[in-house]
C-alpha cells in the first residue's frame, strides 16, 4: 500500500487534518486504537471568551472564521447536524464581576459576543443572586457524532487501522517512511495524549489535564442555554444536560472517579436546586501544553515526521485553523505562526 500520509490518531486534530488532504487529493491511512478519548468526552464549545476572566481566547475571531464553515462543509457531506448554536449565561458572583463584565464588553474583538446588560431574569431552578452576563454567536459542536460518523466512512474506504501504532516497526528514510506494508511520504502523529509514548516526540513539554464530565437527566430544568458557574451546564435535548468538567493534573487514568462526581455534583448543587439524575459519568485526558498553545510541526532531525497536538480545551475551534497551517507548511512551505511552532521548544 502506498499513500501521501499517514495519519497516527482520529480526534478533531486528526479528522482536521485529512480533510485537508481530501481538499488537496491527498490520499493517506489513518491509525487508531481508541487509547484516547479527549474529544470524544469534551463539552465541544465553542466561545471566543474566557469565562472566568472575560478576556479574549487567543486568536479566536480568526479560528471561528475557519472552523464554522468547516463544520457545515461537514454537515453537508453527512446530511447530518453537528453546530448546535448555544448562547450562554455566565452567573455573577459579585457586583465586581458585574462591573468586570461591563468593562469587556467594550473590547472590539469581544463585542459581537458579549451583551452589554446584565441579564436579571430568574429561571426555575437556578441560584443568581447577582444575574447573568450573557454571550451570544457561541455553540455546540456534537463532537461524539461526527467522529464516530467520521470514523465510519474511513472504515467503509478502507483507510481506517483500528490498531495501536508501533513506533519500533517505522522506517524512516530522507524521501519516504515504512510501516509495515505502507510506504508513505510523510506521517503526522495528532495522538493528543498518547504523545507521551512516542518516542520522537515524548520530550515535548505536555501537560496533560484529566477531566471529568456527568450527564444529568432533570426534567424540572428546562433551559436552552448554557449555565456557566463553578461548572458549566449544557443542554444536550430531551432534558438531558452535560456538566463539567474538573481538571485534575496528578491523575493520568482515563477511568472515571467517585472523587471526580463528587466535585461535579457539590459544585452543581451550589447553584442548581432542582432534582436530577446522574445518567452517565465520562473521562479523558486534555493534551494541554505549558503556555497554552498547540505543538505543530516537522520533527527536528526527520522532516518527513510532524506533529499536531496539544489543542487543549478549545479543539473545536482551533483544529481546523492549525490543521490548514500544518498542511500548507508542509506542502508549500509556508511559515508557522511563532506561537504554534513546535521549534519554539527545540
Amino acid at each position: 500500500m502506498q499513500v501521501d500520509y499517514i495519519i497516527v490518531g482520529l480526534g478533531l486534530a486528526g479528522l482536521a487534518f485529512t480533510k485537508e488532504l481530501d481538499k488537496n487529493n491527498q490520499s493517506y491511512v489513518v491509525f487508531e486504537d481508541n487509547s484516547q478519548n479527549s474529544s470524544i468526552v469534551a463539552g465541544g464549545m465553542y466561545n471566543p471568551v474566557i469565562l472566568k476572566r472575560f478576556t479574549p481566547v487567543w486568536n479566536a475571531v480568526g479560528q471561528l472564521k475557519i472552523a464554522l464553515p468547516f463544520y457545515k462543509e461537514l454537515e453537508i457531506q453527512f446530511n447530518k447536524k453537528y453546530d448546535y448554536p448555544v448562547d450562554i449565561y455566565r452567573i455573577f458572583k459579585s457586583v465586581e464581576e458585574q462591573n468586570n463584565w461591563f468593562f469587556a464588553c467594550d473590547k472590539p474583538s469581544l463585542s459581537n459576543y458579549m451583551i452589554p446588560k446584565i441579564v436579571k431574569e430568574n429561571f426555575y431552578g437556578i441560584k443568581a443572586d447577582y444575574g447573568y452576563g450573557k454571550l451570544i454567536n457561541t455553540g455546540r459542536i456534537d463532537t461524539k457524532r461526527l467522529l464516530n460518523d467520521y470514523r465510519n466512512l474511513l472504515i467503509e474506504k478502507g483507510i481506517f487501522k483500528n490498531e495501536s501504532f508501533k513506533y519500533s516497526e517505522l522506517s524512516i528514510s530522507e524521501e519516504k517512511i515504512r510501516y509495515k506494508n505502507i510506504k508513505a511520504s510523510k506521517i503526522v502523529f495528532c495522538e493528543g495524549f498518547g504523545m507521551k509514548q512516542n518516542p520522537f516526540f515524548n520530550e515535548l513539554p505536555m501537560q496533560e489535564a484529566k477531566g471529568e464530565l456527568i450527564t444529568i437527566y432533570a426534567p424540572d430544568l428546562n433551559i436552552d442555554f448554557l449555565i456557566k458557574a463553578p461548572v458549566f451546564v449544557l443542554p444536550l435535548g430531551n432534558n438531558h444536560y452535560r456538566v463539567g468538567a474538573t481538571f485534575n493534573w496528578r491523575d493520568k487514568s482515563k477511568l472515571p472517579t467517585e472523587d471526580g462526581k463528587k466535585e461535579l455534583v457539590e459544585k452543581l448543587e451550589s447553584f442548581i436546586t432542582v432534582p436530577y439524575e446522574i445518567v452517565e459519568h465520562s473521562a479523558g485526558i486534555r493534551p494541554t501544553i505549558k503556555d497554552r498553545r498547540p505543538i505543530v510541526g516537522k520533527h527536528f532531525q526527520y522532516k518527513n515526521l510532524a506533529i499536531l497536538n496539544g489543542l487543549g480545551t478549545r479543539g473545536v475551534m482551533i483544529a481546523p485553523t492549525v490543521a490548514k497551517e500544518l498542511y500548507n507548511h508542509l506542502e508549500k512551505g509556508s511559515e508557522l505562526d511563532k506561537e504554534i511552532s513546535v521549534t519554539r521548544f527545540y
